[in-house]
């Protein structure tokens, strides 16, 4: 009889389970709390009944334990001078969506070398999540692989779901079960549609194909997730961030009858793919908020350490200390400025 199956397939590699890697990596008390409470402040804001803004701020991705560190302990010290204002939520990102072909992210290839050690991976992404959270700081997270959240959800505060895969019907049923509040970002070319779906079907109730806390496949049933919100990015047809674009945004949101709640990402199409022109678009929605559009809850900005982004390198010893390998990001002076700018700007609305 011909080969009908594995035509494709080199091998498969058993993982831990996400029992065993959440055992091995165990959650503190003092995180839990954390987690928890952020996760209620989040909701709060969404409902309206916590005026400040979250800030979503962070590497585009992680690749650096040391500098992912560095930066998350400069960034608590920042967020305890705005906490009464801003919800400082750090970016934590381990899993990158390509357009084609390129690194994956830290938890496909943490050593940066076409390794692959996805075992590893995970269990780093669970140390530096947890690590993050000892410091104090809530952490956002883009849920790529739909498996992933079984190994790392319970200490993630805001899960986003990418433009590429806003519209995945398996993303959307991901996101019903979600524990924490998720941000659906607007298509690549632009369009609300795909989120506002996404947003309408994830408060649905589903039942669906999926792994259970040992790694045995199961049929994984969901109540429904009620803290769904926008995320604009912009996208081939420009960007979204104007005063015009966020009005349309709230209309179509409240005519789907779903929460009109907005975060706006000042990187990718929104900045023109720029990282230096992320303080435009900072700068222009937080004169929105404060001329009273509270339909804005959130923003999100690419930063790390040092400016700019760099090329991988054969030896990965070789990158430059504290500067992206993937989308440019602002450095840490620009982004303490920002929020300590926006922090003053934002006094009249709490007086």
């Amino acid at each position: 009889m011909k080969k009908l199956e594995n035509l494709n397939i080199e091998g498969t590699v058993t993982l831990t389970s996400p029992v065993n890697l959440r055992s091995e990596v165990p959650v503190t008390e003092p995180v839990a709390d954390l987690v928890y409470q952020s996760r209620e402040t989040v909701n709060s804001i969404l409902s309206g009944n916590d005026p400040r803004l979250i800030v979503v701020v962070g590497p585009c991705s992680i690749h650096n334990v040391e500098s992912a560190l560095e930066y998350a302990k400069k960034l608590k010290t920042l967020s305890d001078k705005v906490n009464d204002r801003l919800l400082i939520v750090m970016r934590v990102y381990f899993e990158k969506p390509r357009t084609t072909v390129g690194w994956k992210g830290l938890i496909n290839d943490p050593y940066l070398n076409d390794t692959f050690d996805i075992s590893e991976g995970l269990r780093l992404a669970r140390k530096i999540l947890i690590d993050i959270s000892d410091i104090g700081l809530p952490v956002a997270t883009e849920i790529l692989e739909p498996i992933t959240p079984q190994y790392i959800s319970d200490i993630i505060s805001i899960a986003a779901i990418g433009a590429r895969t806003t519209e995945s019907p398996t993303h959307r049923q991901m996101a019903s079960g979600l524990s924490m509040p998720v941000g659906f970002k607007n298509g690549t070319d632009g369009g609300l549609q795909v989120a506002i779906d996404a947003m309408s079907a994830s408060k649905a109730a589903h039942r669906f194909l999926g792994i259970d806390s040992e790694g045995k496949t199961c049929m994984v049933k969901t109540l429904g997730n009620q803290s769904g919100f926008l995320i604009l990015r912009g996208g081939r047809s420009g960007p979204n961030y104007n005063a015009e674009s966020l009005e349309d945004a709230t209309k179509r949101l409240s005519a789907a009858e779903v929460q009109p709640r907005v975060m706006v990402d000042c990187s990718h199409a929104n900045s023109n793919k720029d990282y230096t022109k992320q303080s435009v678009v900072w700068n222009d929605v937080i004169d929105q908020r404060i001329k009273g559009n509270d339909s804005i809850i959130g923003m999100m900005v690419e930063s790390n350490l040092n400016p700019g982004k760099q090329p991988m390198t054969e030896d990965p010893a070789d990158l430059k200390y504290g500067v992206s390998i993937t989308d440019g990001c602002i450095g840490w002076e620009e982004t303490e400025s920002l929020i300590l700018d926006a922090y003053s700007k934002l006094a009249p609305l709490y007086s």
